[in-house]
């Protein structure tokens, strides 16, 4: 068993390596390009080009904070205002980076696992931050993952879905090419999430249906959007592989169009920045966002992903994580399978500690 997990394991990093690395160097080099132009306002009195983006950038040594010579991240992502839970990470991605070799490790974490100390579920921290102060989000979040993962982390990254589509706006839309047609039924109608629908027991009224075509299409910020976050179509296109895919489609065709176009006018520099100010939230300065972003742009080193999650019974795989009975939280969750989260926190550190390492669940 466990010479099959390995192989299971090293067949998924070197499946998904190469889109995570870019989906990743993307998030890193866009998003803190557009936070550096931000503030530092050069829209003013220039015409943002890729050079002149660059000329920015020229940090030579590591302001980042670091540990045994890593640099630990969360990125973050909630639905934004027009959805249920505005402020709940459903998407928290571990992060570990080390500048000097250029190594990348990242851990997907789960959305559900169950927090003992909050006695409620990971993706909440941010919402109880925020609510017991201002800038508290990323306090509790840091900690709460740090809990599970057992490393330290050192910087967090926020983003808002409703900016991503006013920026796809901005930039006239992106061209996707669709690899597999697909229908989904139960696409749902954001502010509908706790329609009665007339007492039907099937709620049917909170969803839309959305299809795609195979072939390539242009997308505005909407279709991207819902491009991207549908789970529940028919056949493959419906698992968290093939949306992970779409993911990366749409972020890579977004950073081309971006960087396709000569120039950008003060004009639409402005609203990009606009949309950021209201969209990316970081914890990072502005030399550690320059020089992170020079690291994104040039990064070739290697990228590592683990999984983090429950297996697969259907392949004979197994994981750190168990879903107990709902009756236990009154609600759906995640635990370690072992009590507490010391298996888990020996995995990841193991991993990051030597890339040769070969634990498997």
């Amino acid at each position: 068993m466990l010479e099959k997990n390995k192989r299971v394991l090293s067949g998924f990093i070197n499946k998904y390596s190469k889109a995570i690395k870019l989906v990743v160097i993307f998030l890193f080099a866009l998003f803190l390009i557009l936070l550096v132009l931000r503030i530092l306002n050069i829209f003013k009195t220039n015409k943002v080009t890729p050079s002149l983006i660059t000329s920015f950038l020229n940090v030579a040594e590591s302001p980042l904070k670091s540990i045994h010579g890593r640099t630990n991240f969360i990125l973050l992502g909630v639905p934004g205002k027009k959805h249920e839970g505005i402020d709940l990470t459903d998407t928290i991605i571990f992060v570990s980076v080390d500048v000097s070799t250029k190594d990348m490790l990242l851990i997907s974490v789960p959305r559900d696992i169950w927090i003992p100390s909050m006695k409620d579920k990971i993706n909440t921290a941010y919402h109880y931050g925020e609510e017991a102060k201002e800038g508290g989000g990323f306090t509790l979040t840091k900690s709460v993952v740090e809990e599970v993962l057992g490393q330290p982390i050192h910087y967090a990254l926020l983003v808002d879905f409703d900016g991503f589509v006013d920026l796809v706006d901005i930039l006239g839309g992106l061209d996707v090419n669709v690899e597999n047609s697909f229908v989904d039924e139960k696409f749902p109608i954001p502010g509908l999430e706790n329609e009665l629908c007339s007492g039907d027991p099937e709620y049917k009224c909170r969803y839309e249906t959305i299809q795609f075509s195979q072939g390539l299409q242009h997308m505005d910020g909407i279709t991207a959007l819902k491009y991207v976050r549908s789970r529940n179509a028919t056949g493959e296109e419906g698992t968290d592989f093939a949306r992970s895919r779409r993911q990366k489609q749409v972020l890579l065709a977004f950073q081309q169009k971006l960087l396709s176009l000569d120039n950008l006018s003060p004009g639409k520099a402005k609203e990009i920045i606009d949309v950021v100010r209201k969209t990316i939230k970081t914890d990072l300065s502005l030399g550690e966002a320059a020089y992170l972003t020079r690291f994104g742009l040039g990064f070739n080193g290697a990228v590592r992903s683990i999984p983090l999650d429950w297996g697969n019974p259907d392949l004979n795989q197994v994981g750190f994580l168990v879903n107990p009975p709902v009756e236990k939280y009154q609600k759906w969750v995640l635990e370690p399978r072992s009590g507490n989260f010391a298996e888990i926190q020996s995995y990841i550190n193991c991993f990051i500690s030597d890339p040769a390492c070969t634990i498997a669940p």
